[in-house]
C-alpha cells in the first residue's frame, strides 16, 4: 500500500482527471463539427492518455482507487455543468470562457502533480522510469493551447457591440 497521503493525491488527481474529461465532452458536444469541438476532441484525447498515465503510477505505488474520492469528484462535476448551464442558458461564448478557465486550473493542477511526481521520482525507484519532464511540457502545451481559446471567448463573450 502506498502511503496514504500519497494515495490521497493521487486520487484526487484522478478525480480532476475524470472531470475535466467530462468537460471536454460536453464542450465538444456543444460545438459539433466545429474547431472548438475539434479541439475539444483532441485534448480529450491527451487527458485521456494522461489518466491512463497516473493510473499506471498509481499501480506502480499501489495506490488503489478511492471509489468515494471518484464519487465526490462525480458530483462536483455535476455541480460544474449545472452552473456552466445557469451562467449561459444559451450555451454562448461565455460557457465557452468559463469551460475554458476550468480546463485551465485542471491542467496547470496536472502539470504540477507531474512535478511534483518527478521529484518523488529522484528518491522512489518505483516511478523512476516514468518521464514526468514530457508529461510536464505536454501539460503546459494544452494549458497553452486552452489559452488560446479562452481568449477568443472572452473576445466574443464580453464584446461590447453585443452588449
Amino acid at each position: 500500500m502506498a502511503n496514504a497521503h500519497l494515495t490521497t493525491y493521487l486520487n484526487d488527481h484522478l478525480a480532476g482527471a475524470n472531470a475535466l474529461l467530462e468537460l471536454l465532452e460536453h464542450v465538444e458536444s456543444w460545438y459539433p463539427g466545429t474547431d472548438v469541438g475539434r479541439f475539444a476532441k483532441v485534448l480529450h484525447d491527451e487527458v485521456n492518455e494522461d489518466r491512463q498515465t497516473l493510473e499506471a503510477v498509481m499501480r506502480l505505488v499501489n495506490a488503489p482507487v478511492s471509489n468515494t474520492r471518484q464519487k465526490v469528484g462525480w458530483l462536483g462535476s455535476k455541480a460544474a455543468d449545472l452552473k456552466l448551464k445557469l451562467d449561459d442558458s444559451t450555451g454562448g461564448t461565455f460557457r465557452l470562457l468559463e469551460a475554458m478557465e476550468a480546463a485551465s486550473i485542471g491542467i496547470e493542477g496536472k502539470r504540477l502533480m507531474w512535478v511534483a511526481l518527478g521529484n518523488l521520482a529522484k528518491e522512489d525507484i518505483r516511478i523512476a522510469g516514468t518521464d514526468f519532464d514530457m508529461l510536464d511540457r505536454r501539460a503546459a502545451d494544452q494549458r497553452q493551447r486552452v489559452e488560446t481559446v479562452r481568449v477568443q471567448a472572452v473576445m466574443r463573450a464580453f464584446d461590447p457591440a453585443l452588449s
